[in-house]
């Protein structure tokens, strides 16, 4: 009577432990590879599912290309002796008798500090009157003044000196040392050089971006790019705005790996295996290396040439399948590109849900024995 009755708890224990399971499943990382196969259009879905191959790596490999425009690029460096409004210069005016014009009684010379260029461009000098300054350099600007004071005072001598650069700045904002508005001058007249001003760069050289706005144009470029391309250190113009900053783009990583979270860019470009890579690899307990997934929005134009059709409208939901197992697989891995705002997914291995299971069961009946000591059955 006793082993009847303990077989028969085990017996229904076992149905339980069964009926729970089928009925509310086990704990899993996500979907495993037959569910998301079924989401396929194929199975009247909403997602393209594609293994990945060397002509899909190739379609697909798209990464953000920058550089600046011919406006920028055809621009040359600003004379750094040309004045321009708010310019600051200083005037010393010699005369050639006692009682001069400017000069005081037993001074040889006039000096004149300070003297800012107007918004009109122009400055104003005594007995020379409305002088035009902008556009002008130091030494055009002293024969504008000689010839006015010569009619006045006899052989006049002038020297005009350019004490502050600040008619035209620029402004540097985001990731630097220290943002703000710097003139254009002599030894920045260039973009790597106003940077330089700046302090330098307050993020990763890896992955920083400098944009420049020149009214309504706008470009930009890898801040690596300034110095492997020497033509995008390109001179600057009064009023440009030059923003630092760090890459945006980032990507989230789920299931059987080291871990799970969302990852920013390290790099300009960024593969499947490095991506794993970041986050710790593949879970040596938990992962099916069949099942590497990456979920993508595809746009139109790169969907068409992924599935070698032409009816496909509008951007496109794709799942790209790589198996590491395959002769090839980890190399297709190493080359297919990962862009930002993609899912990378690894599945858990089939056993990983069989041990599960097993230990459901075990542990229920494990359960029922108990059940039946404490009873005495």
């Amino acid at each position: 009577m006793t082993r009847y009755n303990t077989k028969g708890v085990r017996i229904v224990a076992a149905i339980a432990a069964l009926a729970i399971v089928a009925s509310c499943g086990l704990p899993r990382v996500g979907p495993n590879k037959r569910e998301i196969f079924a989401g396929s259009v194929l199975n009247e879905g909403d997602a393209f599912i594609v293994s990945v191959n060397e002509r899909v790596t190739r379609a697909t490999s798209v990464s953000p290309v920058f550089g600046f425009s011919k406006e920028f690029l055809n621009a040359s460096a600003v004379g750094s002796d040309t004045i321009r409004p708010g310019d600051v210069l200083g005037l010393t005016v010699w005369e050639n008798v006692d009682d001069g014009l400017l000069a005081n009684e037993g001074q040889a010379a006039t000096v004149l500090e300070e003297v800012q260029v107007d918004g009109a461009g122009f400055i104003f000098v005594p007995y020379a009157g409305r002088i035009r300054a902008a556009g002008n350099t130091p030494e055009r600007i002293r024969q504008l003044i000689t010839s006015k004071l010569d009619a006045q005072t006899p052989d006049p001598q002038v020297v005009v000196r350019r004490l502050a650069g600040d008619g035209a700045t620029v402004s540097v904002v985001g990731g630097v040392a220290a943002q703000g508005v710097y003139a254009i001058e002599r030894p920045t007249r260039t973009l790597s050089a106003m940077i330089a001003r700046s302090g330098g760069l307050a993020v990763e050289q890896e992955i920083a971006k400098i944009t420049v706005i020149r009214g309504k144009h706008k470009s930009t470029i890898w801040f690596d790019d300034l110095y492997t391309n020497p033509k995008y250190d390109i001179a600057l113009r009064g009023g440009d705005r030059i923003l630092i900053e760090a890459d945006t783009r980032a990507f989230t990583v789920l299931g059987a790996t080291g871990s799970q979270n969302r990852v920013p860019f390290e790099t300009h470009t960024l593969s499947a295996i490095e991506a794993i890579a970041t986050v710790g690899g593949l879970s040596t307990n938990l992962a099916d290396p069949t099942g590497v997934f990456v979920f993508r929005n595809e746009p139109e134009e790169i969907a068409r040439e992924v599935l070698g059709r032409n009816d496909i409208t509008g951007t496109q939901r794709m799942v790209y399948v790589l198996d590491l197992t395959q002769p090839t697989g980890m190399f297709e891995a190493r080359d297919f590109a990962i862009r930002d705002d993609d899912t990378v997914y690894v599945t858990e291995a089939p056993y990983v849900q069989w041990q599960k299971t097993l230990s459901a069961l075990t542990g229920s009946i494990g359960a029922a024995d108990t059940l039946a000591s404490a009873t005495g059955n």
